[in-house]
């Protein structure tokens, strides 16, 4: 067999042996479903929603809202596991190492996705790790003041702070919590100093303020609306872009004198990045419709917060706006969780 021979036969079995690794790869991709054929199919299966902090709290809350919400209308178990610690960081992070075939879900807050990165070193990307969903709901934060101070307004309150030389104190849910973060900011903006009391948690903060431990406390509205009628405690201001219609007698920050003025924590669904687009609309147009039923909202509203049932789209630019705002807060605060 002369060489030239030898070469021509040696391309023809190459050659075959590429067009039978061609005809496999074919096969397999048409074998693979399609992202709209695996929309239409998902889910086949119960969908974890891991929520990143202990049950009762808002985000416990108005993640098992979402999960009800889901299963009645997708047709399948959406279990709740709640997963703390780090500051759930743990839970976020499990999320973000999940196959990104929607049978993992986390229920995202403002705290994990925007302000965590800016407190403590984390192994997980917000942006790059996770595909938006929907944000359900959105919490003005407000300040409430002990009524043993005797002010009836922000500006009372400055005012007396001011007098006071930074002597007056406030409590916080701990140090680098979103009411840490807030009277942060509030206190930049006012040019004025108090002594932080970090509590473990919003809930032994509230029963300080209750009894006049502590002079002031900025959180949830769902913290203080059970508690006014009491007499011991007073709502100053809402720092959201308008008042709530739970505490219509409040006034904003921004109607007090600070144009501008936002501390605004959310709450949504999200995927790990990668999750197939029609899955991930799939549940947000589901949770677009969750915000049009009356008992679905008003369960949002008993704890102080306002519906969203927003676009992926709009919790992606909400996290971009945000980042900068808690960023700033981190820094005036000089909170830091390493």
């Amino acid at each position: 067999m002369t060489r030239t021979v030898q070469v021509l036969k040696a391309r023809m079995s190459m050659r075959r042996m590429l067009l039978a690794s061609l005809a496999m790869g074919f096969a397999a991709l048409a074998a693979a479903p399609a992202p709209a054929a695996a929309a239409e199919t998902w889910p086949d299966r119960p969908v974890r929603v891991l929520v990143p902090f202990a049950p009762g709290g808002v985000t416990d809350t108005i993640g098992r809202l979402a999960a009800d919400w889901l299963s009645k209308t997708l047709g399948q178990p959406f279990p709740v596991e709640n997963r703390s610690g780090a500051n759930g960081a743990i839970a976020a992070e499990a999320v973000a190492r999940s196959a990104p075939d929607g049978n993992t879900l986390f229920t995202a807050s403002a705290s994990q996705m925007v302000m965590l990165p800016a407190l403590m070193k984390i192994n997980f990307d917000p942006i790059k790790d996770f595909a938006p969903v929907s944000i359900v709901g959105s919490n003005p934060m407000v300040l409430a003041v002990s009524t043993k101070l005797g002010v009836n307004n922000l500006a009372e309150f400055i005012a007396l702070a001011q007098r006071e030389g930074g002597k007056l104190d406030y409590g916080s849910a701990g140090i680098g919590s979103s009411t840490h973060l807030a009277m942060g900011l509030l206190l930049s903006r006012a040019n004025i100093q108090m002594v932080h009391v970090p509590y473990r948690g919003g809930a032994p903060a509230v029963q300080a303020l209750l009894a006049g431990e502590v002079g002031a406390y900025f959180g949830n509205p769902s913290d203080m609306i059970p508690h006014l009628d009491g007499g011991r405690i007073k709502v100053l201001a809402v720092a959201g872009p308008e008042r709530l219609a739970s505490l219509p007698g409040a006034p904003t920050v921004a109607e007090q004198g600070f144009p501008g003025f936002r501390a605004v924590t959310w709450n949504g669904i999200a995927a790990p990045a990668c999750t197939p687009e029609p899955i991930i609309r799939r549940m947000a147009n589901s949770l677009g419709e969750a915000c049009k039923d009356a008992a679905f909202r008003n369960a949002l509203e008993r704890l102080g917060t306002t519906p969203v049932c927003s676009t992926p789209e709009t919790f992606r630019d909400a996290m971009a706006a945000d980042t900068p705002l808690w960023r700033e807060a981190v820094r005036v605060s000089g909170a830091s969780l390493d």
